[in-house]
């Protein structure tokens, strides 16, 4: 993740006052440390990743920061065998970064995760360029394109695209 992308991340955590936030793809957790600091003090960090390994990572890095252990939730799994079971509403902001074949499907999860006013994000939606290259592209770029055609066209979100990093598509869920 680009310190642009931590930036912005920070920010729009900020933005949204946000005390619950779902993270799709816990990585290392370089992402999951931007939004904490962008979260509220009191603000819970929902993180899910299917390598319980990297969410080890994460947990060290969150402690090295010293965010307190109960800042942070971790549920190793699928995303789309975990998101159902998170509640309605309860959210925030949604950062997805997982399986870019399955965008879409965080996407229908995440319109049922956020408040009203909550914040869905995804990162990578540039996919090194390829999204604007023209001829065949691989299925995760036609996910993507999908996917953004998805969120433009949607009622339900207001929806922008911001040029950090690999690209980041932000909505707001009216």
């Amino acid at each position: 993740m680009s310190p642009g992308t931590g930036a912005a991340l920070r920010m729009l955590a900020a933005s949204v006052d946000a005390k619950a936030v779902a993270e799709i793809g816990t990585g290392t957790g370089v992402s999951g440390i931007h939004l904490l600091h962008g979260m509220r003090p009191d603000g819970v960090l929902t993180t899910v990743d299917p390598e319980p390994e990297h969410q080890q990572f994460a947990r060290q890095a969150f402690r090295a920061c010293g965010f307190a252990s109960n800042r942070a939730r971790f549920i190793p799994g699928r995303a789309l065998d975990v998101l159902p079971r998170l509640a309605d509403a309860g959210y925030d902001l949604v950062f997805c970064d997982g399986d870019r074949l399955e965008f879409l499907d965080y996407l229908a999860e995440s319109l049922r995760l956020l408040r009203p006013g909550g914040l869905v994000v995804f990162e990578g939606v540039f996919a090194n360029g390829r999204t604007v290259d023209s001829g065949p592209q691989p299925t995760e770029v036609i996910r993507i394109r999908e996917l953004l055609r998805a969120v433009r066209e949607s009622q339900e979100l207001v929806p922008s695209l911001l040029p950090v990093g690999d690209g980041l598509l932000c909505a707001v869920k009216r």
